[in-house]
């Protein structure tokens, strides 16, 4: 797990199953200010005792570039600053992560949620080691409606937008000249879905996180909190309802191994 420390401008890499922890800096370069710092922490296949640790964020010379850098536990170094180029039609409106999305693998690249100046998805490359910016779908307005990247259904990059009780399952397709768009795969009603009936509640649902491992998004309903497969239609509710379980974060584990072997 990857806690950011603000005050310290420090990031801990905490295993809750074992207790080991590592404190790390934050490498120079990262706006901390005005927007918001993110990451992901991993392990290489078949490596128990070493981890890697993905920061993006904003360039703190320049608001207008997004910069990541590498942190590897086996050389105890970041790597250089990579960097790419944000939409900025709007000079005072700063395209940023999404702070209420954590980051979600899929293949070999992690992905973030852009929002601000621009609604879109920032994708870092593991193999090429490279940052880039892709167009989401839809517009999104954060204020009202909920999203997530996930996997879509085959593979590949999928998105996943809830507006009111509507989700509409996006992926992301390349044809034959190697160009990228998106294709609305599926739209629920996720009222008639979950059994609820919308009238009856003041708040509409909220997406509280996703599992990347079983494709798995949990959701805030006004009658529970519940996981939902959107691929098999199949739902299970795992909390009664909250008013204040809306505004929780929620982090999945899905494997837990023994102490010798690690958490992933």
């Amino acid at each position: 797990m990857l806690i950011f420390l603000w005050r310290r401008n420090q990031l801990l890499v905490w295993d809750p199953v074992t207790g080991d922890r590592h404190h790390l800096d934050v490498p120079p370069g990262f706006d901390n200010e005005e927007t918001r710092i993110k990451g992901g922490v991993l392990r290489p296949a078949g490596v128990a005792h070493h981890f890697q640790v993905v920061l993006v964020g904003n360039s703190d010379i320049q608001l207008t570039q997004a910069v990541a850098s590498v942190y590897s536990s086996e050389t105890a170094l970041w790597s250089n600053l990579l960097s790419a180029p944000l939409p900025a039609d709007d000079p005072d409106v700063v395209t940023r992560v999404y702070h209420d999305m954590c980051s979600v693998m899929i293949g070999n690249s992690l992905y973030w949620f852009l929002i601000g100046n621009f609604c879109g998805i920032l994708e870092f490359n593991l193999d090429t080691q490279s940052l880039s910016v892709i167009h989401a779908p839809v517009d999104v307005d954060v204020n009202t409606c909920s999203v997530t990247v996930m996997r879509a259904e085959g593979g590949g990059l999928g998105f996943l937008f809830l507006s009111d009780y509507c989700v509409q399952v996006w992926k992301r397709k390349t044809d034959c000249d190697g160009v990228a768009s998106w294709v609305l795969g599926r739209t629920v009603a996720l009222d008639k879905l979950l059994s609820m009936n919308s009238e009856e509640g003041s708040q509409s649902p909220r997406i509280l996180g996703f599992a990347e491992d079983n494709n798995v998004v949990l959701l805030w309903t006004f009658i529970g909190v519940f996981k939902v497969h959107f691929e098999s239609l199949q739902s299970k509710k795992l909390l009664e309802s909250y008013r204040f379980y809306r505004w929780f974060h929620y982090y999945p584990f899905e494997a837990v191994y023994t102490a010798d072997a690690g958490i992933m």
